[in-house]
């Protein structure tokens, strides 16, 4: 994911060759820099990134990913800025409880061959969130698919199978 990440563009994002435009506001530029150093209280560890952008006009913040223990209280949070945060678990069954633990559930993802994981991921006993993916990123929505939230992420469905009729 480093070698990922090293090869982000950062920039305007009318681009074509950015994949990483500013954060939204000044206050995304403190939340950014908020959650790193209570990550780094709550013993996480910088990997990549941690970092804003002053050669940039506009809010701009390098990508970070933080490897952190996932009984962090941060992790129960949502912060929509650029970090992901990496943790270690021990089979499949443990990241599913770390996945449906946190009161949010806009959207995850699971990357595997593993047939009977997918079943299961997408199936009652699996992810609980809105947007539950398959060997894809967890970037936005599908046109036309169903968009929303669970939990304290929203409350359900727009652009669900009713949208293929307009």
């Amino acid at each position: 994911m480093i070698k990922a990440y090293e090869t982000i563009k950062i920039g305007n994002p009318f681009d074509t060759e950015t994949l990483c435009g500013p954060v939204h506001t000044k206050l995304a530029l403190k939340t950014y820099k908020e959650a790193i150093e209570i990550a780094k209280k709550q013993g996480g560890k910088i990997l990549y990134g941690d970092e804003v952008l002053t050669n940039l006009d506009g809010n701009f913040v390098r990508p970070t990913i933080i490897e952190i223990d996932s009984s962090a209280p941060l992790l129960k949070h949502e912060h929509f800025v650029p970090i992901l945060f990496v943790m270690k678990c021990s089979d499949y069954e443990e990241a599913v409880k770390l996945v449906n633990s946190v009161p949010q559930g806009l959207s995850s993802a699971l990357f595997t061959k593993d047939m009977q994981k997918v079943f299961k991921w997408t199936g009652a006993n699996g992810s609980y969130c809105g947007l539950v993916n398959v060997n894809a990123s967890t970037s936005g929505a599908e046109i036309g698919g169903a968009f929303g939230g669970e939990k304290e992420s929203g409350s359900g469905r727009e652009a669900g199978g009713d949208a293929w009729k307009q």
